[in-house]
Formats: C-alpha cells, structure tokens, sequence
C-alpha cells in the first residue's frame, strides 16, 4: 500500500519547485519529489517536458494534486534573417506547450547580441518587434510572455534586457494579460530602482523567483546561482514588495549550481524548504 503523501504545510503554499533546480530529475521524478515534500507547484522546463510530450507532462503534474507554476523558457529573439524567423515558430511552439501544461506564464530570456554584433540598439528593437508579433498569438491562448531581465553581465550572449525598468518599458506597450515580467532576485537585487519598478510593475508581474547571488562567481557565472542564505541576498525586502505590488502567484525557487545538482534532490528540497520558510518569507 503507498503511503499517503505528506500534509502541504499551510506557509507553503506558494511554494513552487523550478525543475532546473533538480538538474537530473525527469518531470515525474520532480513530481514525485515535489509530493513527498508537500511543495504544490513546479516550473517545467521545455526540454525536459519534450522527452514525454505536453500531455503526458501534463497529467503526471494534474494527477499529482499539483500546479505548472511557469514554463521556461521561450525568446532569443534578437537573431536575423532566417535564424529569427525560426525563433518566432518556435515561441509560438512554446507558447502552445505552456497552454498545453495549464500554466498561464511562459518565462522570456530575450537573447544577446547576434555573433558579430555590437547594435545593442538594434537587438533590442528586434524584442519588440519580435512581440508585436507574438503578444496577440500568446493572448489567444491564454498565456502570458513573461520578460525576465537578466543581472548586466547576460547582456551580450543572453538577455539585452538588464533591468525591471527596461522590461517594463517594453512590457507596457501591450495588454498587460499578453506581456508580464519576472522578478528574479538573482537578476536585479542590486538595482537601485529595484524596489520603485516593482510597485510600477504592479498586475504585470508574472512570476517571483529565489535565489541567492553568490561570490566569487564560477567560471561558468551561470552557475553562480546559490541556494538562499549562501549569499548576499535579503529576500524578505522582495517578498513584500512583490506582495504590496499586488502579486498573488507562486515563489519559485530556480538554481543553476554545480554543488546543488550534484546533492541528493530530495536533501536539496528540504534545504530548500527550510531556507525559504527561514529566509524568503517575510514577517
């Protein structure tokens, strides 16, 4: 007889697993460990849910008792030619597969400067323009374009938006229930205006992300994402201010660590666990 999964502990009830954060596990595998833990939501990933198709994603999360808090990722947008035409079908593949997982928030890394380029000015042209086309396709569907910007150092080879303030600049050419933005701790914590963005960003703010910011960084900076507490971060400042913006949604917890993925996932969701009811929930 299997065992009854574990009571969902009311302080965590927003509480949503980003599947990157458990690198090796498949999406049932995440599941499962999501249910032993009593986290009711997770962010998928694309490649991951391709392995067993959207369906099947699908029913293994809504079998579970479970939620698709976001799907990462789409974007790239700021290629040329032919490369940024196939970038629009496949968002429009992306934005299909989030419809598909239920979850109304696709998570947008926009892209870097094409190889050989130095038009900041233009590759940030090509984002909007690239969402003029995508906006109305994804409102269609009942899914949101989430802009993640991303900490500057991305800026050349992934997002060539750096702050909440340049997302929203963007985000707010369009309906808001087409464009949102994330607010990722890791991405902005050291913005000045951070905290005068957030309560701009208001109903556009699609999805909250945790992690700490680490030092010194790998050689790998993506990698340089930590678990909460392991770094700089006060997160209790972002968690109200995301909160009096009038978010409502989930806090994922989104890690790229060498040392994290290489911990036993179920030690790593209990880490997890007691670091965001320690130090990302605010008082």
């Amino acid at each position: 007889m299997t065992a009854a999964p574990p009571a969902v502990d009311p302080r965590l009830a927003h509480l949503s697993l980003n599947q990157r954060t458990t690198k090796s596990w498949s999406v049932r595998e995440a599941v499962e460990g999501c249910v032993r833990a009593g986290i009711p939501a997770i962010g998928l990933w694309r490649e991951p849910v391709a392995e067993i198709g959207v369906a099947r994603a699908a029913k293994i999360v809504a079998d579970a008792g479970m939620r698709v808090s976001s799907l990462c990722r789409g974007g790239f947008l700021t290629a040329t030619g032919q490369a940024g035409r196939a970038a629009l079908d496949d968002n429009r593949r992306a934005v299909d597969e989030a419809a598909g997982l239920g979850t109304d928030c696709l998570v947008m890394v926009v892209g870097g400067l094409p190889a050989g380029s130095r038009d900041l000015r233009g590759a940030r042209q090509r984002v909007a323009d690239a969402l003029a086309e995508l906006a109305p396709y994804a409102g269609e569907h009942g899914v949101r374009l989430a802009l993640e910007p991303l900490h500057p150092m991305y800026c050349a080879d992934r997002a060539v938006l750096s702050t909440l303030g340049q997302a929203l600049d963007l985000a707010e050419q369009f309906p808001v229930d087409q464009v949102g933005i994330v607010v990722d701790t890791f991405h902005i914590w050291w913005d000045p205006d951070v905290w005068r963005q957030i309560a701009r960003a208001g109903e556009r703010i699609a999805s909250y992300q945790v992690c700490d910011f680490l030092t010194p960084l790998p050689a790998d900076v993506l990698l340089g994402r930590g678990m909460m507490g392991d770094g700089h971060i006060d997160f209790p400042p972002f968690t109200r201010a995301v909160a009096e913006a009038g978010y409502r949604g989930d806090t994922e917890v989104e890690i790229f660590n060498a040392e994290v993925w290489a911990t036993d996932p179920d030690q790593v969701l209990a880490t997890m666990k007691d670091r965001y009811l320690q130090l990302v929930l605010a008082d």
